[in-house]
């Protein structure tokens, strides 16, 4: 055998090798068991109750993901800001933690379809003379928002370049804390969060207004959805297809009745 003919089938062997590789990689797990991180810090979303168990929509519906798909579900809390590079690293399989749909955020990892979509909201004292969410209004202003989320990008972004000052926190529970303080004039987060938060412990402060997130969908996203590796191809189509039968046969309709008398979807 010439040395030409055997560098040839050593190369087509190796050719075979890995597409047999790649043939094994490509074929599906059988998942059995899904571990989820969430915050445990975005009431009523995700929280600890008194009895330091994990509660909230997020963790309902993904019960109820899980259980269509006939897969095992164990939740952890994880702080926000190191979320996405945890689940990246393997310490879990998925994020249910209300994680906006970006652009951004699917350069590192991949969603599943939303599973509900809710506007932004700007917050302030009952005292303020604020009276519009147009950034022109912030000028000189400070405005807080959780660092990490569409919110903090959307206020660096647009309220920032208007003249307001940005303070970022590590979580929404610090910053409506400091709002309530009198150390910021205003907060920018989620609708529902800040709503959950006034009719709570926010006797303080006010809503001012709605942000469009529709005309600003760079930054706010398709609405939340399940985060995950981006070679869990698997996983996901397993999880969008457990999520479209909860919405079809009305169990994502009593999950979301616990929480809130208006769709949130």
């Amino acid at each position: 055998m010439t040395a030409t003919r055997r560098a040839a089938l050593s190369a087509l062997a190796a050719a075979a090798a890995i597409a047999m590789a790649g043939a094994a990689h490509a074929q599906s797990k059988t998942w059995t068991e899904v571990r989820v991180a969430t915050e445990g810090a975005y009431p009523p979303f995700n929280f600890v109750d008194s009895n330091n168990q994990l509660q909230g929509f997020d963790i309902d519906i993904t019960k109820a993901i899980c259980e269509k798909a006939k897969v095992k579900c164990t939740f952890v809390a994880q702080d926000w800001d190191g979320i996405i590079p945890a689940l990246l690293a393997g310490k879990y399989d998925a994020i249910a933690a209300s994680m906006s749909i970006t652009e951004e955020r699917k350069q590192k990892v991949d969603f599943t379809n939303k599973y509900y979509q809710t506007p932004a909201m700007i917050a302030a004292p009952k005292t303020t003379k604020i009276t519009a969410t147009d950034p022109a209004a912030y000028k000189g202003l400070t405005i807080g928002a959780q660092s990490a989320t569409t919110h903090a990008s959307f206020a660096e972004d647009v309220y920032a370049k208007a003249g307001a000052n940005v303070k970022l926190y590590a979580s929404q529970d610090e910053a409506n804390l400091d709002l309530a303080a009198g150390r910021l004039d205003a907060v920018l987060a989620d609708k529902v969060v800040l709503q959950e938060w006034l009719k709570k412990d926010g006797s303080c402060c006010k809503p001012v207004g709605d942000i469009d997130t529709n005309k600003h969908m760079k930054y706010f996203g398709e609405g939340a959805g399940i985060a995950i590796r981006k070679e869990d191809k698997d996983l996901k189509e397993l999880l969008n297809k457990a999520l479209a039968e909860v919405i079809a046969d009305g169990t994502y309709k009593k999950v979301q009745a616990k929480y809130f008398d208006f769709d949130i979807y």
